[in-house]
């Protein structure tokens, strides 16, 4: 069955080697016959959550900005691929201030039930995405109707554009499209 697929490339980098595998996500999904809509928070004002807490009784955001669109499309998806580089061991910084704001879903009629993550790294070891899985983790569990459903890991892909030399990797994005 077709869904509404949104997927979300956190990396500012051109042709990141996380945009890369979002990319390869993309077409996956495309082919899989999915709506897919692709955003790319490159070029996007995204200001920092001041933490006054007005969108838990308003229902939105008082800062101005690129979020409202984006928060609009997070709402009406029904799944949603983030894709981050892994500094130090987390997410990036454009992906968790992404996430701080869209704090208005909350307690909105959101359609997104499952959300994943396709994350990059220098380094290899098992460990090197469970942070940045976990912290996507604690966003989704404030959604009681979304769950954490899968992770493509992209170990040691350092380089700059390097994500398409990976085979089995692009590979596992792709397939990550057709299951969405």
């Amino acid at each position: 069955m077709a869904k509404k697929v949104l997927i979300i490339s956190t990396s500012l980098r051109g042709r990141s080697n996380s945009e890369i595998l979002a990319r390869e996500c993309e077409r996956g999904a495309k082919e899989a016959g999915h709506q897919v809509e692709y955003i790319s928070l490159k070029g996007k004002d995204i200001k920092f959550c001041k933490g006054c807490l007005s969108c838990q009784t308003k229902g939105v955001c008082v800062l101005k900005d690129d979020v409202a669109a984006i928060m609009e499309k997070v709402k009406e998806a029904e799944s949603i691929v983030f894709a981050t580089p892994v500094y130090y061991y987390e997410m990036c910084g454009q992906m968790k201030t992404l996430l701080d704001r869209l704090n208005p879903l909350y307690s909105s009629d959101y359609k997104f039930r499952n959300i994943y993550m396709i994350a990059t790294a220098a380094e290899e070891e098992d460990s090197t995405f469970e942070k940045a899985y976990n912290g996507l983790q604690g966003w989704v569990d404030c959604f009681e109707k979304a769950a954490l459903s899968g992770l493509v890991a992209g170990g040691g892909i350092g380089d700059a554009n390097d994500a398409a030399e990976h085979k089995e990797i692009m590979k596992k994005a792709y397939e990550l499209g057709g299951i969405l």
